[in-house]
């Protein structure tokens, strides 16, 4: 209850003529084979947004476009800058589908397409430098199982039961990205440093973020005693989060406009 739920190529093409390296060797453009997109509707609550488990399509529900696109560049929401208000505030819901399975990875890239082509969306990456938070391996060693059975397309990280999350097959990136939306109001990325390049199971239990209008005393009693997200990360994870400044990526909304007609 108490916790928020929220999950750039470049082809170079050397040695070839120019027309040459059109008609030969241009990838295909993903694309789902159909997809609706309407308003969400005043009464659904809460909002969301996946693959399905075929590896078939994507769905969301009652997401903003920013939100959409925080999740399928894989970026907190905090670094996806400018466009209109309503990109932020105006919630929709998108099922789309294909015909075959794909990996997870092409169906990020599909979406972003449908952005492209639905909401005439056009951004671009710059690099900031700010205050972040940098992710690395505690004293005590890593404490999470390696779990290298290969993706799939499951969200890695979900609620369990009470104040627990359940990791399963982790990146450490997707962890920074996750742990970036939990400290929303501190304002800052999360970078990762750990040098781990598995994936990871694991359960974590912290207090989450309250609102600036909620003390920790006024929560049940099981929550007021559970450690905060940085002790949680070092005793039950084995890593820690330590404050430094260095360069980070943002996405710049260039345009973007209310969706086309299905």
């Amino acid at each position: 209850m108490l916790r928020s739920r929220y999950c750039t190529w470049v082809t170079a093409i050397i040695l070839l003529p120019a027309s040459l390296a059109l008609s030969q060797d241009k990838p295909a453009r993903l694309t789902f084979d159909v997809a609706s997109i309407r308003p969400s509707q005043p009464s659904e609550e809460g909002g969301g947004i996946k693959p399905l488990p075929s590896g078939t399509g994507y769905i969301a529900q009652s997401m903003s476009v920013k939100a959409m696109i925080a999740i399928v560049y894989r970026v907190p929401m905090r670094q996806v800058l400018g466009g209109p208000e309503w990109a932020l505030s105006d919630p929709y819901d998108v099922e789309a589908k294909t015909e075959q399975s794909y990996s997870i990875d092409d169906l990020h890239i599909m979406f972003q397409h449908l952005l492209e082509d639905r909401f005439n969306l056009k951004l671009h990456q710059e690099t900031r430098e700010g205050p972040v938070y940098e992710l690395s391996v505690a004293k005590s060693g890593v404490k999470m199982k390696v779990d290298d059975r290969g993706n799939d397309l499951n969200i890695p990280i979900t609620s369990g039961q009470g104040d627990e999350v359940i990791g399963t097959k982790v990146p450490m990136d997707y962890l920074c990205f996750w742990l970036g939306q939990q400290l929303r109001g501190l304002q800052r990325p999360v970078i990762n440093k750990t040098g781990l390049d598995n994936t990871y199971d694991f359960r974590l239990s912290f207090l989450p973020e309250l609102p600036p209008n909620m003390s920790r005393d006024s929560l049940p009693p099981e929550f007021q005693n559970l450690p905060s997200v940085f002790e949680a990360l070092k005793e039950q994870l084995g890593l820690e989060l330590h404050s430094a400044r260095e360069a980070f990526p943002v996405l710049v909304i260039d345009r973007v406009d209310r969706p086309s007609p299905n």
